[in-house]
């Protein structure tokens, strides 16, 4: 197997992956996402007992237990470039060994499910309501840098949103993956389901105007109209597709699961988001915990 050079995966001098500061024993197979820092803690919480807390820049983690069931929580600060960062680096702890610095014979498949915060892009996604992303679609680029193609069904519908959005190859080439068949049919009652596009910034890219001009002003306008057979754009925020996207790559179970906390056709924003996160994120563990 060839030998991964000190420069292309860098290993700290406690042998942990750089950015994380994780090394393998502390991480367990089933992983949740989290963007603001904070909020492991607000998810470990309810852990029956942890094991391993780190910190290391915007990246903690948190491992422990609920019942017999080991999980870490960690978070990957905002947008898709930090998810380049934590996918590739969750992968490696658990598919490179990181002493002879080789892919390992047998790769092993994590479960990594997003619990996060977005903006709905439908009147009847009410906030404080939860959106399971049956597909990330992304305008991000992340994925265009990697060799990754789409199936049949998603060019399909990828090419449809093109059409209906009118967006142009200044802003973006978009990709699109579907999330896991093998963790979405765990949450169905109770969740609204749609395609969550990702956006690479929060103000102009996600179509809100401060003091500057946009290039595509009817964004949201476009993203609310698209419709392709059943599929229908839920909802928007800066994480998703770059998940889904690379967790196929490189073979990983994946899911994002967000909390409305604004829609952005009602021009509504929730009353108590933290209220909803907190659900949310009880739903989630009392759902993981009984796998």
């Amino acid at each position: 197997m060839q030998k991964i050079q000190e420069s292309e995966l860098i290993i700290n001098k406690r042998g942990a992956v750089y950015h994380l500061d994780l090394r393998p024993e502390e991480l367990a197979p089933t992983i949740i996402t989290v963007g603001d820092p904070d909020r492991v803690a607000a998810v470990s919480k309810h852990f029956d007992r942890i094991e391993h807390k780190c910190a290391h820049r915007e990246f903690i983690s948190h491992t422990g237990y609920i019942g017999k069931t080991r999980l870490t929580v960690i978070s990957t600060g905002i947008g898709p470039d930090n998810i380049d960062i934590v996918l590739n680096e969750l992968d490696a702890l658990v598919n490179i060994d990181l002493q002879t610095r080789t892919v390992k014979p047998q790769l092993t498949q994590l479960n990594i499910i997003r619990v996060g915060t977005s903006g709905a892009l439908q009147a009847d996604i009410p906030t404080d309501s939860f959106v399971v992303s049956t597909h990330g679609l992304g305008i991000d680029n992340l994925l265009n840098f990697y060799r990754y193609e789409e199936n049949e069904e998603e060019k399909a519908l990828l090419q449809s949103f093109v059409t209906q959005t009118q967006l142009n190859h200044r802003i973006s080439q978009p990709y699109i993956c579907g999330s896991s068949a093998h963790l979405i049919k765990h949450f169905v009652n109770n969740f609204h389901h749609g395609i969550t596009v990702t956006c690479p910034g929060f103000y102009g890219p996600q179509g809100r105007i401060l003091r500057l001009g946009l290039s595509h002003p009817h964004l949201i306008d476009r993203l609310t109209q698209f419709t392709f057979g059943p599929h229908r754009i839920t909802n928007f925020e800066m994480e998703t597709s770059s998940i889904y996207g690379l967790g196929k790559l490189l073979g990983h179970h994946c899911l994002s699961i967000s909390a409305i906390v604004a829609n952005r056709v009602t021009k509504q924003f929730s009353k108590d988001s933290q209220a909803a996160i907190e659900v949310l994120i009880k739903r989630t563990l009392d759902t993981i915990s009984e796998w």
